[in-house]
C-alpha cells in the first residue's frame, strides 16, 4: 500500500523544507519514501524528486512564451500539465514507496479554488490512500484574526481536495514559548474568542463552527529541529491505518 501525503500552505509557510525534513525522518525509521515536486516554478530544491513536473512544463518558459506574469504563468503551467495526464500517470505509477510526499506550489489558490489542483491530485493518487498536510505559518498565526483566516483557508482546501487533512503550525522555532502556548490554547475556541476581543454575532458563530469542525488541534512542528514530527506521523497514521498501533504494513517507527 502506498500513502500519498500532500503538503499545502501559503507561500513562505515552509512546505519544501518540511517535505525534505519529513522525508529524512521517515527514512530514519527505515520507511520507503519518495518525493514528488508539483511546483513548475521552483528554481532549487533541497531534495532529489522522484517525479518532477519541471520535466513536463517550466513556468518560466510559459511566462516568456505567452507573456504572462509569475502567478498567471504558474496557473497556466498547472493547466498544461493536464494535457500530459497519460505520461504523468505512467511515470508516477513507477514509483514504489510506502510514503509519497508531494510538495506543492506556494500559490495555494490552485488547491483552494481551482479544479486543476484537485484533478492533478486525483491523477497522482489513483486508488491509493491520501491525506493533506496544511501548513499554518505560526509566525503569522500569532495574530488571532490571521489565525482564523488560516483556518478558513484550511477549510477551503480540505473541501476542495476532498482529502483527510492534518493542520500543522509550521516554523514554531520562530516563536517564544509564551506565543506558542497562546496559539495552542486557541484550539478550544473560548480562548480564541477572548483574544479576538469584541466580535459581532456572525464572527462569533464563524469561529465557533471552525473550531468545532477540526478533527484535532493543529500540530506544532519545526523543520529546524524536527519537533512535532512524531505527532505528525501519528496523526497521518491515524488517517491511513485507522489508528491501529499507528503501523504501516511493514514497519513501525522507532519513536
Amino acid at each position: 500500500m502506498m500513502y500519498y501525503i500532500f503538503f499545502t500552505g501559503t507561500a513562505g509557510s515552509g512546505k519544501t523544507t518540511l517535505v525534505k525534513e519529513f522525508q529524512d525522518y521517515l527514512l530514519d525509521q527505515e520507511l520507503d519514501t519518495a518525493v514528488i515536486n508539483l511546483d513548475p516554478a521552483v528554481e532549487k530544491l533541497p531534495y532529489t524528486p522522484d517525479f518532477d513536473v519541471r520535466d513536463y512544463v517550466d513556468a518560466f518558459e510559459v511566462m516568456e512564451k505567452y507573456g504572462l506574469g509569475p502567478n498567471s504563468s504558474l496557473i497556466a503551467s498547472i493547466d498544461l500539465l493536464m494535457t500530459k495526464a497519460v505520461e504523468i500517470k505512467n511515470e508516477v505509477s513507477e514509483i514504489e514507496a510506502n510514503y509519497v510526499l508531494i510538495d506543492t506550489p506556494g500559490q495555494v489558490e490552485l488547491f483552494a479554488y481551482r479544479d486543476t489542483g484537485r484533478l492533478i491530485s486525483s491523477l497522482i493518487v489513483g486508488d491509493n490512500k491520501a491525506a493533506n498536510v496544511f501548513l499554518m505559518d505560526s509566525f503569522l498565526a500569532r495574530e488571532a484574526r490571521t489565525y482564523v483566516s488560516l483556518l478558513l483557508l484550511s477549510s477551503a482546501i480540505r473541501f476542495r481536495m476532498n482529502l483527510p487533512q492534518v493542520n500543522v503550525l509550521s516554523k514554531i522555532d520562530l516563536l517564544t514559548p509564551k506565543e506558542l502556548e497562546e496559539i495552542k490554547s486557541w484550539s478550544n475556541g473560548e480562548e480564541l474568542i477572548d483574544r479576538l476581543g469584541e466580535v459581532d454575532d456572525y464572527s462569533f458563530e464563524l469561529v465557533k463552527t471552525l473550531i468545532e469542525s477540526l478533527d484535532s488541534a493543529p500540530v506544532p512542528v519545526s523543520s529546524t529541529n524536527d519537533e512535532g514530527f512524531d505527532e505528525l506521523y501519528a496523526e497521518l497514521q491515524r488517517i491511513f491505518a485507522g489508528g491501529e498501533d499507528y503501523l504501516t504494513e511493514e514497519n513501525s517507527p522507532r519513536l
